[in-house]
């Protein structure tokens, strides 16, 4: 064996130094390019493109919100103070809960209505015990409307009411006046309907009975209160006020 001090045959030697001089002149070739390189001037290849999930792509959608129908909580509506409640308040279909005039006044919301929900509660006098009949129910209603809708259906509603001076129920006429509400919510008409009061046999009594419908915009939304004495009997226009004013503060405290 040869020993690691033996210098290697001259041919052997001459063969890898053949073999090395081009590995070490590619090495300071390619660091020559690097350094040279500006870094400024050079244009660098384009990057493969990406292509992102759609269910992440949202920077250009509309909110879901947007388009989407409104929910009309329970805490929207009236609550009655205990002197005047009979019976707590109630769900009720909206068609039910409205009123009918002429024909549909209160129903012509269109297609900017994004949700519609109504209650009903029962009153009572204040001054008489829970045990007696009751005074009357309200009916409330409330639409929500996207754009100007809700000023559209106030709109509507005042030119068909004027429309509608008077109208027949049940072969007894009942007269229609209205007359704007000042001070509540943005905009708010009263109703007054009247007919010849009869008594529970249906016999004429001689005297005037009376409801109240009251309407009111708050902002996006509507709500339509119908008061209708019970067993046919007046309503009362003191309580129809003070629940017409709860509840535009209701409803206002919840589109805050």
């Amino acid at each position: 064996m040869m020993s690691h001090d033996t210098p290697l045959p001259a041919t052997r030697a001459r063969r890898l130094l053949a073999l090395t001089l081009p590995l070490l002149g590619a090495v300071a070739l390619t660091t020559a390019c690097t350094a040279d390189a500006d870094p400024t001037d050079s244009t660098p290849s384009p990057a493969p493109p990406v292509t992102m999930p759609a269910a992440t792509d949202t920077v250009d959608q509309p909110p879901p919100s947007a388009s989407a129908p409104a929910t009309i909580p329970t805490s929207a509506f009236v609550e009655l103070p205990r002197e005047l409640l009979k019976s707590p308040r109630r769900a009720t279909p909206v068609a039910d809960a409205l009123p009918t005039l002429c024909g549909n006044e209160f129903g012509t919301g269109g297609r900017q209505v994004t949700a519609s929900a109504a209650m009903t509660v029962t009153y009572k006098k204040p001054d008489e015990p829970a045990s007696n009949v009751p005074q009357g129910m309200i009916h409330q209603t409330i639409f929500t409307f996207e754009g100007d809708g809700a000023s559209a259906y106030m709109r509507r509603l005042r030119g068909a009411v004027q429309a509608c001076p008077s109208y027949d129920q049940g072969g007894n006429p009942v007269t229609v006046e209205s007359r704007a509400l000042p001070g509540v919510g943005d905009e708010a008409l009263v109703l007054t309907r009247t007919w010849d009061e009869e008594s529970l046999n249906g016999d004429p009594t001689g005297r005037d009975a009376s409801s109240q419908i009251t309407v009111a915009r708050v902002a996006g939304a509507v709500t339509v209160f119908n008061d209708q004495g019970w067993e046919g009997s007046s309503g009362n226009p003191a309580v129809m006020d003070r629940v017409t004013r709860d509840g535009v503060r209701a409803i206002d405290a919840w589109q805050r």
